[in-house]
């Protein structure tokens, strides 16, 4: 449980807590203005409070995700058999056309080049 008492963690409670707290004064608001005259707010007075619910869901999501120890995905999606299906396709190209087979030779290169840089 300490865990939920970071600095990360507790800046996410407050940002719940107003938001949920905000929705629900939004569909208030809305509800006196419907209750005016207004009846397009109608559909913001059952609106808002779905939002609300919302925040809720997520909150509770995320609080389970990290109690459960579920890691978040990958950013990079590696491929390990790009580098096989690319010197394929350059040795089938290099049969039919020796310059654009060596151009995607350095294509290649380049492109392996630029991911040693990440």
């Amino acid at each position: 449980m300490r865990r939920f008492l970071t600095p990360g963690w507790l800046g996410l409670h407050a940002l719940a807590i107003v938001l949920f707290g905000a929705f629900l004064g939004f569909g208030w608001w809305q509800f006196d203005r419907a209750q005016a005259g207004n009846d397009r707010s109608w559909a913001y007075t059952f609106e808002w409070p779905i939002f609300a619910i919302f925040v809720v869901i997520m909150w509770v999501k995320m609080i389970r995700d990290e109690r459960d120890g579920v890691a978040p995905a990958p950013k990079v999606i590696e491929e390990p058999a790009e580098s096989a299906v690319t010197r394929e396709i350059i040795r089938q190209q290099e049969e039919e056309d020796p310059a654009l087979a060596a151009y995607n030779r350095y294509l290649a290169r380049l492109n392996s080049e630029s991911h040693r840089r990440d």
